[in-house]
């Protein structure tokens, strides 16, 4: 099975003066996994990301994403490497308020034609058979998300990180905001859609009543060794 990431004695310090922040001898995820990373609020969940994505480089050690050194490359390259590669579900959702549903989904497309050429059709049709799936009414999809509730905006930003096929999705305790029972109805079709596209997931999240819904689970304060000083 195709190796997705790998993490090889990865530290990360915010300055130089300061202890790591994260400190991981080795982590390994592949292709089509569910992965559960879980972990008390400030434990480094989010500054792993940052790596993962290519948002933040390594201070020591080498973070492999899809066969790619990003610590080898220029952040122009990491930025395209992320638009081509990787779909973002972020906790506040990130979306743009007085776009319209459609122009929010199809976004990551007129930054990245490696996923826009994955798409067959017309991104507008891509974009509704996603939130079709999603559960989205048909009604809302030229309105603005401003005008939407929390929970259809979270579809919408599930869409937007599945439109174009990225090879993993990255999803950073996007269900904070909705009741337990509402969790598990998205987690379950995020899932779906995720084996649809042949995408590996990483759902980041500091409750540990979801954990059940994941094939694998890893707790940050076990694979961290900077938080085990």
């Amino acid at each position: 099975m195709a190796r997705v990431i790998e993490l090889t004695d990865l530290t990360f310090k915010w300055h130089p003066d300061q202890a790591p922040t994260l400190d991981i001898p080795s982590l390994t995820v592949d292709q089509g996994e569910h992965l559960f990373l879980k972990g008390p609020s400030g434990c480094g969940k989010s500054t792993l990301l940052g790596l993962l994505t290519g948002i933040n480089t390594a201070t020591s050690g080498n973070v492999v994403a899809l066969g790619q050194s990003l610590h080898s490359l220029s952040a122009s390259a990491r930025d395209k490497f992320r638009a081509d590669h990787i779909g973002y579900i972020f906790q506040q959702f990130n979306l743009l308020p007085y776009l319209s549903v459609i122009d929010n989904v199809t976004l990551p497309c007129q930054f990245s034609q490696v996923r826009k050429s994955k798409v067959a059709g017309s991104l507008e049709q891509e974009a509704k058979r996603l939130l079709d799936h999603l559960r989205l009414p048909a009604q809302l999809l030229n309105k603005p998300v401003i005008e939407l509730s929390i929970g259809q905006q979270q579809r919408v930003a599930a869409a937007r990180a599945l439109i174009g096929q990225p090879e993993f999705l990255i999803a950073d305790e996007p269900t904070s905001a909705l009741d337990h029972d509402n969790r598990e109805a998205f987690i379950e079709l995020l899932m779906e859609q995720a084996n649809q596209a042949h995408s590996t997931l990483i759902f980041v999240s500091h409750d540990p009543t979801l954990e059940s819904l994941f094939t694998r689970s890893e707790n940050l304060l076990d694979i961290n060794q900077a938080r085990a000083l």
